[in-house]
């Protein structure tokens, strides 16, 4: 993995650095990149309150705060900025002023590379609506001065729409970093996590392949 100077992550909820992305950030933190982690929401409409059930809908953002917290810690990010968006929102956010936001960090953080969702791909509207502000601040900067942009992408047609993944990351040497940073989000991975231990532990070649290998798509500029 080519080391950078600066990594920038852009997800909408707690969590989603966790399942696709936290391979890639462990190893550029143990490559000594600094990664900056802004996650727009505290995920606090989240379905999942625990199995069995911990929090509460009061509760719930509290303590999904703190697993973010807690993620990050695993992940050896020193940078968590927690933007203050409500969950399942985003979509509605006025497109420029988010964008305009995103654009205002991307300068001040500075990166080498960006990671976020592909917009369009990427199945959830918090996450689609995040991606375009990204996607859109970027254009904002002159093209010999932009960062490079890796998106995260799951829908079932990215594949078939957008090629094969441009990047792939074999993180087997941090998959327990990873396999943490999941446990961490406790009240939505609980059982996840556990099934998923117990499968690597039996050494599932679909699990070791999932938890092995991250994908990223560049994205493309018009």
């Amino acid at each position: 993995m080519e080391k950078e100077r600066q990594l920038l992550v852009i997800f909408p909820h707690p969590d989603d650095e966790a399942f696709g992305v936290s391979g890639t950030i462990a190893t550029h933190v143990k490559n000594g990149t600094p990664v900056t982690y802004a996650c727009l929401t505290l995920g606090e409409m989240g379905r999942n309150m625990g199995n069995p059930p911990f929090a509460t809908r009061e509760s719930l953002p509290k303590i999904r705060k703190q697993e973010l917290q807690n993620a990050a810690s695993i992940l050896g990010i020193n940078d968590l900025r927690m933007l203050g968006y409500r969950d399942k929102t985003v979509e509605f956010e006025d497109e420029v002023k988010l964008a305009n936001h995103m654009a205002e960090i991307i300068a001040d953080v500075n990166p080498s590379l960006v990671i976020t969702f592909y917009p369009g791909y990427s199945v959830h509207p918090d996450h689609d609506a995040t991606g375009r502000a990204v996607v859109r601040a970027i254009e904002q900067i002159p093209e010999n001065k932009r960062p490079k942009l890796h998106c995260v992408a799951f829908s079932k047609n990215c594949v078939d729409e957008l090629g094969e993944p441009d990047v792939q990351h074999n993180v087997s040497a941090v998959t327990e970093i990873k396999l943490e940073t999941i446990k961490a989000h406790k009240s939505q991975t609980q059982l996840m996590a556990a099934e998923m231990a117990e499968k690597l532990k039996n050494n599932d070649p679909q699990a070791l392949a999932w938890i092995q290998n991250e994908r990223f798509w560049t994205y493309k500029f018009k």
